[in-house]
């Protein structure tokens, strides 16, 4: 029986993948850090960053956070207490309810982008050229999931 090899990775890649771990990892935990002192969890803090930019349906929220739909009623439902989302009729159909951040809930989701500065201090320090190189080949690495734009 012939024993096949695993095809080892070279060490640049190694560096890189541990590279992009460590970048993930520390845009969590300032994500984190930044919606604890906005008295929010996580994912609380990322429905309200959605809600920010649309109204949208609850089957469409848990689509986007990846996670099940009774879990965001219960999110919507913690920040609907604190005046932060609302629930309204879907103009479309209106058998539908889309979560809508209220003007508060705006307010929070922008101070809640402007304390994240993990990304954007290092980010400043590359040339216009430096970052979109960046973004274009992170869009390839990601393939069609990323919209152009």
């Amino acid at each position: 029986m012939a024993t096949q090899k695993t095809p080892r990775i070279d060490p640049l890649t190694m560096e890189v993948v541990e590279l992009i771990g460590t970048v993930v990892a520390r845009y969590h935990e300032e994500y984190e850090d930044a919606a604890a002192e906005h008295a929010l969890t996580g994912a609380q803090a990322r429905l309200l960053s959605l809600l920010s930019l649309e109204s949208l349906p609850m089957r469409r929220l848990a689509q986007q956070l990846k996670c099940e739909p009774s879990n965001v009623t219960g999110i919507v439902d913690r920040l609907e207490a604190r005046g932060l989302v609302e629930r309204r009729p879907d103009p479309a159909d209106r058998r539908v309810k889309l979560a809508a951040a209220t003007a508060e809930g705006r307010e929070v989701a922008r101070g809640l982008r402007d304390s994240l500065n993990f990304a954007r201090e290092p980010l400043a320090g590359l040339s216009e050229d430096e970052r979109l190189a960046l973004r274009d080949l992170l869009r390839r690495m990601l393939g069609a999931d990323v919209h152009e734009g």
